[in-house]
């Protein structure tokens, strides 16, 4: 299935350069001269290799259809986090580093859904929005609430991220777990 370049997303299979990639971040970039298009980091799913490539939205690349299947997170065991099959119950263990950053984005009995080529899990998609507390916000300056100024927070999974500046920590938020930015204050 064809896709355009502007479409990549993390957790995404594209067969690039002979190769499969799997795209680990994604940044759209709209430049003020020129084009928009995606900075995308890639890993080569067979030797680990990376590859950081700029796709136009006019490029397509053809996305590799994989088999999905849905795995519970049940825990981290050090470098390993341990998954089970939501149909056969057996358990896998997946290198911390497969997921990346968005590791600290899995909570216990999250369900994500595992991307499998040849029985062998090479892509991975954990919930679009995730709700984590803030346990450190900035105080707001006096004077600084004109215009959309953000401020820096740390949530509970330990990840920093822009928060606008009446959320205080305690607050619960929801979070885009694929660009890691703010989207809006958790009901209560």
């Amino acid at each position: 299935m064809k896709i355009n370049g502007n479409e990549i997303r993390p957790g995404n299979v594209v067969e690039h350069k002979g190769g499969l990639w799997v795209a680990v971040k994604t940044n759209a970039v709209k430049p003020g001269k020129g084009g928009a298009f995606n900075q995308v980091e890639l890993k080569n799913l067979i030797d680990g290799t990376k590859l950081n490539e700029r796709f136009r939205a006019s490029e397509t690349v053809e996305k590799v259809r994989l088999e999905q299947k849905d795995f519970q997170f049940l825990y981290e065991e050090g470098e390993m986090l341990v998954f089970m099959d939501l149909t056969s119950y057996e358990q896998l263990e997946l290198q911390k580093d497969f997921v990346g950053d968005r590791a600290a984005f899995l909570q216990d009995s999250m369900t994500v859904t595992l991307e499998m080529y040849e029985e062998r899990p090479i892509g991975i998609r954990l919930p679009d929005q995730v709700t984590l507390k803030i346990i450190e916000a900035d105080p707001v300056v006096k004077g600084q609430t004109v215009s959309s100024s953000y401020k820096p927070a740390v949530m509970e999974n330990g990840v920093k991220i822009q928060v606008p500046p009446f959320i205080e920590a305690g607050e619960s938020i929801i979070v885009d777990t694929n660009e890691i930015t703010y989207i809006r204050r958790a009901e209560s």
